[in-house]
């Protein structure tokens, strides 16, 4: 990839922030109501979906476009759109894996948030061990009855649909009895319940599904063969999302750098201690080598290629970045950080959540460790790097044969 700007790059660099001056919100939307305004908006400037086939509502964008409205946006402190898991992980997945009929029925939607999505895959004893999930959906002939229970379902609260991996066939090796489906989160059946958190918030969902129904048009490639797909899937969750996901880390670092000149020691600045200066740069300097990362998943997404088990790379190290920056803001903030309310606003921080709730420096830094579990923790993500990537011996275990 040439990163190096064209002038048709300068001059979209341009024509994206004269359209972020004029319609930047005044203030950050805070209800979901006021989020889809912000996100069809986003969506109507060209914003959204920008690597989607323009024949379902993409813009079939080159990734240096996509990476410079990612860097307008987080200068501009622009809040991101909301439908986070339809536009990352469900729409991609329909694009690669959906037919002609889904690709019409869904795409458009997702990115105009019409539709607001979850992703139904773990449960209560099939987190990291996903393929060993218990949820079944039964072939009733025209349709699937769908019984079992979900767990840490972001955004599960407001979606009217998920993406559904559930057993079709119990009898056959666990990797192969699972089948990929897309189920209306509106209909009888469905409960959901939202999960209260260490932050305070409740992003996370418990979702029971007591016959739940999913139309046969609503399956997702062929009958058992969930497995394949649920790659696909993790693979956009752990490495699609990065480019947007490190445009928002330059954001809060830029509001932590504003911070720090405006604190006080011994009469100084805080930003002109040396040991200040030298944190800020060695995270900025994280920062960077996370940035070119995603810039190179992204090429790999533009080329048509998955980012396969390289996911595993770039999530085990955003993951543990995250971690990493929100300790430094703390030891910068002091007992300022640690706020959830009333922070003088030049030392405050808002920030989106997964599902688009605003949040605090003490928010930020409770939720960076939920980040290094979610999406397979940082152990799975080393197993798939030793195994897959690296080559090395499979670990033993007592479900896959001839392991040692």
């Amino acid at each position: 990839m040439d990163l190096n700007y064209s002038p048709e790059d300068v001059a979209y660099r341009k024509q994206v922030r004269t359209w972020l001056e004029r319609n930047l919100p005044f203030s950050p939307p805070r209800t979901l109501e006021e989020r889809k305004v912000w996100h069809r908006k986003l969506y109507e400037g060209g914003f959204l979906g920008m690597g989607w086939p323009k024949e379902y509502g993409g813009q079939g964008a080159r990734p240096m476009e996509q990476a410079i409205v990612a860097d307008e946006m987080a200068h501009a402190a622009a809040p991101a759109p909301t439908n986070g898991l339809g536009l990352g992980i469900v729409g991609p997945t329909i694009v690669v894996h959906g037919n002609e009929w889904q690709k019409k029925r869904y795409l458009r939607k997702i990115l105009t948030a019409e539709e607001m999505w979850c992703q139904l895959y773990s449960e209560p004893n099939s987190g990291s061990d996903l393929a060993s999930l218990k949820t079944s959906a039964e072939d009733k002939g025209d349709h699937f009855m769908v019984n079992g229970q979900k767990i840490w379902t972001s955004g599960g609260k407001v979606a009217d649909w998920g993406l559904l991996l559930a057993r079709t066939d119990p009898k056959v090796p666990k990797h192969k009895g699972i089948t990929c489906f897309l189920m209306s989160m509106r209909q009888p059946g469905v409960e959901v319940r939202p999960l209260k958190q260490i932050t305070g918030s409740a992003e996370f969902c418990e979702v029971f599904m007591t016959n739940a129904r999913v139309e046969k048009e609503n399956q997702i490639g062929k009958l058992g063969e969930g497995w394949a797909i649920a790659n696909t899937t993790l693979g956009y969750e752990r490495g699609g999302r990065s480019l947007a996901r490190i445009s928002g880390y330059a954001a809060q670092y830029h509001r932590l750098v504003g911070a720090a000149k405006k604190l006080m020691r011994n009469g100084r600045p805080l930003m002109e201690s040396p040991t200040v200066r030298q944190r800020l740069g060695k995270i900025w300097a994280d920062l960077e080598v996370e940035r070119y990362n995603a810039l190179r998943v992204l090429t790999q997404l533009e080329k048509g290629e998955h980012p396969g088990a390289g996911g595993s790379l770039t999530k085990l190290s955003y993951s543990e970045f995250e971690k990493r920056f929100m300790e430094v803001a703390q030891e910068i903030l002091g007992p300022y950080g640690q706020l959830t309310d009333g922070a003088p606003a030049e030392l405050a921080l808002e920030i989106d959540t997964a599902v688009g709730e605003m949040g605090t420096w003490a928010y930020g830094f409770l939720w960076s460790r939920a980040g290094t579990i979610y999406a397979g923790s940082s152990e799975i993500q080393k197993n798939v790097i030793g195994e897959r990537i690296l080559g090395l011996p499979k670990e033993s275990r007592a479900d896959r044969g001839g392991a040692r």
